[in-house]
């Protein structure tokens, strides 16, 4: 242990009580020993995506939380939202950690030539429970970052630029040549509009407000699509029918919006055919899932043929299903590109207790396109 490392730690937990309200709330726990392929990471910055608020906050009606005590005694409490009881039901008493990705140094190490290797230095991390001070993990869940780049530029290394990776992956490996990508605003919207700038992929941004087109527009996106237009379907048949882009990426799942995509595939795939069959396009379209903006149900009307299918997309099965091997060429070009291609910007930094206060858990709820929040659990 180094002479500054402390004997203990808070840790942020989410748990879902028995009548009926989500708390937020700080647990003091022992900086653990590292085994020796494991590694103790002082986190210093780590972000709060989509895919932690899961846990962390989606079944709070937030409109009714508050927040009590201070320091190490802080704890938030909110309403359930109406519905979600038997969904939450199994997460009753138990309080849940949070935080799928982060970044920090390095301060203690096993005995193992690998955990050496890596003590003092600056890491990225990928777990499940990040939202923390310090963090034991094994080796394999570290990519040292490049000399010169901070926990900061790091603390994004996984979720979205893996993502982003493997969405141009899967496109590739299963005879794609384009991509559609809801929610395209979203660091992880633009992150993917650069990668496939550099790339040369041929993108279709979908977007809902007219400057998150403007903002796609200014950071050279070809293709932008605004759902909320009048015209939107005819807009979105028209990119596809010059793209060629028959895989999409819905961040949002419920709603009609993968049907409203899977139609135009359908129309653009049928232009210039006079009299299509009972079964409709040849062409196979493809709709995955990634996401949950959108919690009502997914509706599907089936007006686009017969070859078609609708999948879920997760990181972490594509990331087994690709191997080790590919896997670590995939994060070695994160590291090289992180403060480039795979860049992640914050609009808000706060500490383990300002994210338990009251409004400062309202504005990271609301997933809003330009706000971006960074814990420093050092702050």
């Amino acid at each position: 242990m180094t002479n500054d490392t402390p004997k203990t730690g808070l840790q942020l937990r989410s748990l879902v009580t028995d009548d009926g309200y989500l708390k937020l709330l700080l647990k003091e726990a022992p900086v653990p020993e590292p085994g020796e392929d494991e590694v103790v990471v002082r986190i210093e910055a780590t972000p709060i995506n989509p895919s932690d608020q899961a846990t962390l906050i989606s079944p709070a009606d937030v409109s009714t939380g508050e927040t009590t005590g201070s320091g190490a005694a802080t704890e938030y409490r909110a309403k359930l939202r109406p519905g979600l009881e038997s969904r939450v039901k199994p997460r009753i008493g138990k309080p849940l950690a949070a935080g799928n990705e982060g970044a920090g140094t390095v301060v203690k190490a096993g005995s193992g030539k690998a955990a050496q290797a890596l003590l003092g230095k600056t890491v990225a991390v990928m777990d499940g429970a990040l939202y923390c001070q310090y963090r034991k993990v094994n080796v394999m869940q570290c990519l040292p970052l490049n000399e010169g780049t901070s926990a900061r530029e790091g603390a994004s290394s996984f979720v979205n630029p893996l993502t982003a990776l493997g969405m141009v992956e899967t496109m590739r490996r299963e005879g794609f040549k384009a991509i559609i990508h809801t929610a395209a605003a979203s660091n992880l919207g633009q992150m993917l509009n650069r990668l496939c700038l550099k790339d040369g992929v041929e993108l279709i941004n979908i977007v809902r407000k007219p400057e998150q087109a403007e903002l796609l527009k200014s950071q050279g996106a070809k293709y932008v699509c605004n759902s909320s237009d009048a015209d939107f379907s005819q807009q979105l048949t028209a990119a596809i029918e010059a793209t060629g882009a028959y895989v999409a990426f819905d961040a949002t799942g419920g709603g009609e919006l993968g049907s409203r995509i899977l139609t135009c595939m359908e129309k653009a795939a049928l232009k210039d055919t006079e009299l299509p069959g009972p079964y409709g396009s040849n062409t196979f379209k493809q709709l995955y899932i990634y996401g949950s903006l959108d919690l009502s149900p997914t509706v599907i009307s089936r007006n686009f043929g017969f070859s078609w299918g609708i999948n879920a997309w997760l990181l972490t099965p594509f990331l087994q299903k690709v191997g080790p091997e590919r896997t670590l060429e995939l994060q070695k070009r994160v590291a090289d590109e992180l403060t480039t291609t795979f860049a992640s910007h914050y609009s808000d930094e706060i500490s383990l207790t300002d994210a338990l206060k009251a409004d400062i858990v309202a504005g990271y709820s609301q997933q809003a396109t330009g706000k971006k929040y960074l814990i420093n659990p050092s702050l």
